[in-house]
């Protein structure tokens, strides 16, 4: 998957949008995933760090931290003594393998919507002092009831900055399994819908390079198919943010008027 997005990533975006400025936004294309398992985010980082030449912050939008120590986070799989690390590599650990191989931008790298139990709750030793070690900073589920989802999303800003290169990271179970009961690992109190849309509208001006909108399970879903609504309408607000970002760049480098806008 890393040569598949690293093919993908460096693709040039089409003429018409790199004719309408100079701007280094629109002489670049952008990836969205859309998934399935969130293991899919480590591939997409590696492609990314190696495009830009340096870690990509990320906004990670979960109930879970998924960078979890692969010998504190139960696996069949797991083989200690593997020297390829392959059975490291679960949908809760990828994050933490990312860390490892300096794909994450440590300090303006962030996790919205925790509300995961956890397998030793030390800050320095247990799970939230391996993701503090990894550079990350954590805003609880709950934070919302103190900031409002506009203070939620200024954090983020104020943290990640609007210049350096973004992977969002959404997986639907960040909103409350009443509202997106399609997921396998659903945590209940969380976000609603409306809550999350409305952060991610308040982040549209960071310099989102990629994206995912993950775990969703249509299988697991109800019958008006809530879930899958829910995460066609965050794809939308994700594509929708990076056609604003593009815009203002070409009005910022007095790009050529008129035409279709296009990613």
């Amino acid at each position: 998957m890393t040569s598949a997005y690293l093919e993908l990533g460096t693709r040039s975006p089409s003429s018409t949008s790199t004719s309408l400025s100079s701007s280094p936004y629109l002489q670049s294309s952008r990836l969205i995933t859309l998934g399935g398992d969130h293991s899919i985010a480590l591939p997409a980082l590696r492609a990314l760090s190696t495009k830009y030449s340096q870690p990509i912050s990320v906004v990670h939008f979960d109930a879970h931290l998924d960078t979890w120590h692969p010998a504190k986070y139960p696996s069949a799989w797991l083989n200690e003594s593997d020297p390829s690390t392959q059975s490291f590599f679960t949908h809760g650990t990828m994050f933490w393998m990312a860390a490892n191989e300096g794909l994450i931008a440590a300090g303006s790298s962030v996790h919205a919507g925790l509300r995961c139990r956890l397998t030793d709750g030390d800050e320095q030793t247990g799970d939230h002092g391996d993701d503090t070690v990894a550079g990350w900073v954590r805003i609880a589920t709950d934070d919302i009831d103190e900031l409002g989802y506009a203070g939620i999303a200024r954090k983020i800003v104020d943290q990640v900055g609007t210049e350096n290169p973004v992977y969002l990271s959404i997986d639907i179970d960040t909103i409350d399994p009443g509202l997106a009961p399609g997921t396998g690992t659903p945590e209940p109190g969380g976000w609603s819908t409306r809550e999350l849309v409305r952060i991610l509208r308040g982040i549209e001006g960071l310099n989102v390079v990629g994206a995912d909108v993950v775990e969703v399970a249509p299988s697991y879903d109800g019958a008006g198919e809530q879930t899958a609504q829910a995460a066609a309408q965050i794809v939308f607000e994700v594509l929708s943010s990076m056609v604003k970002r593009g815009i203002a760049e070409q009005k910022k480098g007095g790009g050529a008027s008129g035409g279709k806008d296009e990613l």
